[in-house]
């Protein structure tokens, strides 16, 4: 079979790998095939919105064509796959066929949305892509408040943003705390008297019960009986792997698309990249762990098996009122805490309590510049 590089998906994964790929080769075949129009953009973008006055179009960095015709590949978008022969290695859509040597699913995720009671779930919004953003502007545009559910990573950086625009802004959560999987409470709580501060309300330890339209705006029902009217509700609750397609084909699965540490999935010839990919029991929906795995991935897919090496990942929350860089176990109950605190901001390191060893930090505000020496001293993944 000729060498025929397959890649379903457009996002931030799956454009790497193309980047990654023609740096090393200028002239294999790749064809790309998206249910969405394929233009460039950067994701975490969308988070910086509002107070940037931004629309969907200013977020795109390459139109599908452009990125097309520079990094020489075939893109097919706006098309939906039908079915995957895993035997035949051949791609299915509408009534067209195309084969492949390799197949890589970069089929990333989607935001989960929970089945609320109430009339108006139709009308909760999401803003995990690029389109779902440009279906959703103008609404969010003319909206003088707004309810974020979700207080992670997402849902905060949203919140802050919109709130810096001159919105009311309520975030909701029932979690003790906001980016509970990040930081810990000391840090998380400092966190919360920025926001605060600054006019945010934020709801911790509730539940949303209901969501119903009244006339011009929307009621969401909290757990104590609370009801907060707001003209929006984004939902920043978390991501699931879009796993249906290799479901359907017999691919391996747990929570994302199994894959070992070069990126195979459990059909030959077959590979996984991005947030639909899970290595080790793990789903790394952030761009470190991406990029590195697409560069490993180009050379396996062009002849050197290379497995994905992952160095501890280091996270930025984009939150100005209180910038945070973060990496390693921060979050642990066991940890040991040495924190110092200085008018340019706080270096925090977490030790394990048995073994001493520095197992993740927090750092804020001016001592971003400490987080790459500290990466250095952290276990990889």
């Amino acid at each position: 079979m000729d060498k025929h590089i397959v890649i379903i998906g457009s996002g931030f994964a799956a454009y790497q790998l193309v980047k990654s790929l023609r740096k090393l080769n200028a002239d294999t075949p790749i064809t790309v095939i998206t249910a969405d129009s394929g233009n460039e953009y950067s994701k975490p973008e969308i988070s910086h919105v509002f107070s940037k006055q931004q629309t969907a179009n200013d977020l795109i960095r390459q139109s599908a064509c452009e990125f097309a015709a520079d990094n020489n590949i075939l893109l097919i978008n706006n098309t939906l796959i039908e079915s995957i022969d895993t035997d035949s290695q051949t791609v299915h859509y509408g009534d067209n066929a195309i084969t492949y040597s390799e197949l890589v699913l970069a089929t990333g995720a989607s935001a989960l949305v929970p089945a609320f009671a109430g009339n108006a779930i139709d009308e909760i919004v999401t803003l995990n892509s690029l389109t779902e953003y440009e279906q959703q502007q103008d609404k969010l545009a003319c909206a003088k408040s707004v309810l974020v559910l979700g207080a992670g990573l997402i849902g905060t950086e949203i919140a802050m943003d919109l709130a810096s625009s001159g919105k009311s802004v309520t975030l909701c959560d029932r979690a003790s705390s906001l980016m509970p999987t990040l930081l810990p409470p000391f840090i998380s709580a400092g966190l919360f008297q920025e926001m605060h501060g600054k006019g945010v309300q934020i709801r911790l330890n509730s539940n949303v019960t209901a969501i119903n339209r009244h006339h011009q705006e929307l009621v969401v029902s909290l757990s104590g009986s609370e009801h907060i009217k707001t003209d929006a509700v984004i939902a920043a609750m978390g991501l699931k792997p879009n796993i249906g397609l290799a479901k359907k084909t017999g691919i391996e699965t747990d929570r994302g698309i199994t894959v070992d540490r070069i990126m195979q999935t459990s059909a030959s010839n077959v590979y996984a990249l991005g947030d639909c990919a899970e290595l080790e029991g793990k789903v790394r929906a952030f761009i470190q762990p991406a990029m590195l795995s697409a560069m490993a991935l180009a050379k396996t897919l062009l002849g050197s098996p290379t497995p994905v090496r992952l160095p501890a990942s280091l996270i930025k929350a984009k939150t100005p009122w209180l910038p945070l860089h973060m990496s390693g176990n921060t979050v642990r109950k066991d940890l040991s805490w040495e924190v110092v605190t200085e008018s340019n901001g706080l270096i925090a390191k977490a030790f394990d309590k048995e073994t001493a060893q520095l197992v993740g930090f927090v750092v804020s505000h001016d001592q971003h510049k400490a987080a790459f020496p500290l990466l250095r001293l952290l276990p990889a993944e």
